[in-house]
């Protein structure tokens, strides 16, 4: 059984300003049940439903905190939300310490976490797939990518799905990411854009979703000047820990989200209408596209 205090003091703030919002947020939700069985996921409570850091902690905490309550109501038992302070101890939270019950990762990262922990997939994100942008402020002078050379292109972590998208399309068009452009680091895919929005770089990467879902008057702004190739969405996983009994209950809940009043409720403030089945070959291929993964 994990400790409240373990996990808080596991999960430091993403971000100064929010030290105490969201990583150590826990829904408390009674497990009393007027069902006359055990609940199927009663052994693994409370459940800790990891998230990737791929906006800010307080936007993590707007998408994501009506699913938990979702799904606590429903499984009767405590469900969690943690996150790391980047993707790559996100991924060794994941593959080493096999921390997260649920796992809500980048489509790379899933390959990773079936191989190394034994993570098995159990839904996806209901969308067609997902690819990342270039972006630039209204007033550029940049227009294709080839502009972009001896300029500051902002992205998120190396190991991120933006990051490994855009250097592949980078490559595949005769720019050197390493030598052409300056690739900018930076936490999220909201200080990216951020980042030539307010003029600190030239340019921006970042996945398409949050970029969608970007506050109006900053996308309003910033223009697109290239796309990558697509990608499987997100993938949802249960980690070993979970029975098969609990790991079904779960996938049904998911998947009828968006057929209920209360799951749709829950999924108001994401980019995505719900959940669908998915198959792991579809996440495989990701070794292929993007050889470099944590």
């Amino acid at each position: 059984m994990r400790s409240s205090q373990a996990a808080c003091q596991t999960v430091n703030p993403i971000r100064q300003l929010l030290p105490v919002i969201f990583l150590c947020f826990e829904l408390l939700y009674s497990p009393t049940s007027h069902a006359t069985e055990r609940p199927a996921c009663s052994d693994a409570s409370p459940i800790i439903f990891g998230v990737l850091p791929f906006v800010s902690a307080e936007q993590l905490v707007t998408q994501f905190s009506p699913i938990m309550h979702y799904l606590s109501s429903h499984l009767h038992v405590p469900v969690r939300i943690e996150t790391a302070p980047n993707f790559a101890e996100f991924a060794r939270r994941t593959n080493e310490d096999r921390r997260y019950d649920i796992l809500f990762t980048a489509p790379h990262f899933y390959p990773g976490a079936s191989s190394k922990a034994g993570y098995r997939l159990i839904v996806s994100v209901d969308s067609p797939g997902m690819w990342a942008v270039v972006v630039v402020p209204r007033n550029s002078t940049i227009e294709t990518l080839d502009d972009l050379s001896g300029k500051k292109l902002a992205t998120v972590h190396p190991a991120g799905l933006a990051t490994l998208l855009v250097r592949k399309l980078l490559t595949d068009s005769g720019i050197d990411p390493d030598r052409d452009i300056t690739m900018v680091s930076t936490p999220s895919h909201n200080a990216s854009l951020l980042s030539s929005y307010h003029g600190v770089t030239d340019a921006s990467a970042l996945m398409s979703p949050p970029y969608r879902a970007a506050d109006a008057k900053v996308r309003d702004n910033m223009r697109v000047i290239a796309k990558t190739e697509s990608t499987p969405h997100i993938p949802i996983s249960v980690s070993p820990v979970i029975t098969e009994q609990c790991a079904t209950q779960i996938t049904q809940l998911l998947l009828d989200m968006n057929s209920t009043p209360a799951g749709i409720a829950a999924l108001r403030h994401n980019s995505f209408s719900g959940f669908k089945k998915a198959s792991p070959d579809e996440y495989e291929r990701m070794r292929e596209l993007l050889p470099v993964r944590p």
